[in-house]
């Protein structure tokens, strides 16, 4: 089929799938014909009458692995200058304003917006999740896609909503395709949630998935075994009873784990009634 030229609604499906995927940064303004560049690749290894070309001399071998590649040559912060900015807040609007104004980590370059927190930040329990989806990126709220909708009927099962409770995540910007948050931005960002959780001062922590509960429980234990124990736990000058559940997005695609939630759940409000 020949090419034709994309329609206007065809362009911005496309342009709204390579966002979904990722793909959100241009490698060049000019585009490149791959096959023309394979054909002279092929012609150079040939001289006269064709003869092969003797093979180049190979380069000696490095000692140092090349540098990794980074965009716009912005490096991931230093933690500690992280951690300094963030017990400068005061409140959560100043712990906002200084995250909106960070420019420690690379994934604040790809990111539409900040996603710092929903619900109340009077509760008595605050939830954490790992990081924004697509959904989230665009609404700057957490949980607020498939996996957030599960949420809230988990939470109201056990009669609490977003008006009883603080949702945040262990990193606020939606990495690229929806990948793991690399260590290093876990690393840059966790200053951050600890002086947000400090500041909430929850009587109960309620981590969400395995990678949230491996950062705030400082284990690399799955969240199988992880999840259902209740544990004291300390962040900076706040103490507070903390629970590791699946996250929404897992019992989406294993919908027998509901069950495992479900008694996580009912030992949530159990904790909280004695706590009221």
């Amino acid at each position: 089929m020949a090419n034709r030229e994309l329609d206007h609604s065809e362009m911005i499906a496309a342009l709204e799938w390579y966002s979904a995927v990722g793909v959100d940064v241009s490698v060049g303004e000019v585009a490149v014909d791959r096959f023309a560049e394979s054909a002279r690749a092929a012609s150079a290894l040939t001289g006269e009458k064709g003869r092969p070309r003797p093979a180049p001399a190979m380069p000696a071998a490095r000692t140092e692995p090349p540098p990794v590649p980074t965009l716009g040559g912005v490096e991931d912060g230093d933690p500690q200058s992280a951690r300094e900015l963030a017990q400068s807040a005061d409140t959560l609007d100043a712990l906002r304003a200084a995250l909106d104004g960070f420019e420690g980590c690379q994934l604040k370059l790809r990111a539409t917006n900040l996603v710092f927190a929903d619900g109340n930040p009077e509760a008595e329990i605050m939830l954490v999740g790992e990081a924004p989806g697509r959904d989230e990126d665009l609404q700057g709220k957490p949980f607020v896609g498939r996996s957030g909708q599960l949420l809230d009927r988990m939470l109201g099962a056990i009669g609490l909503d977003r008006d009883s409770v603080y949702i945040a995540n262990t990193v606020p910007w939606r990495p690229p395709g929806n990948r793991t948050p690399a260590p290093a931005e876990v690393a840059v960002c966790l200053p951050f949630l600890h002086r947000q959780i400090e500041l909430v001062a929850p009587k109960v922590l309620v981590t969400l998935g395995g990678a949230a509960s491996a950062t705030l429980f400082e284990t690399d234990t799955g969240i199988t075994r992880l999840r259902g124990t209740w544990r004291d736990l300390e962040v900076g000058s706040h103490s507070m009873r903390a629970i590791a559940t699946l996250h929404p997005a897992y019992l989406l695609r294993q919908p027998a784990a509901k069950r495992l939630a479900w008694q996580d759940m009912l030992a949530i409000a159990d904790a909280m009634g004695r706590a009221s």
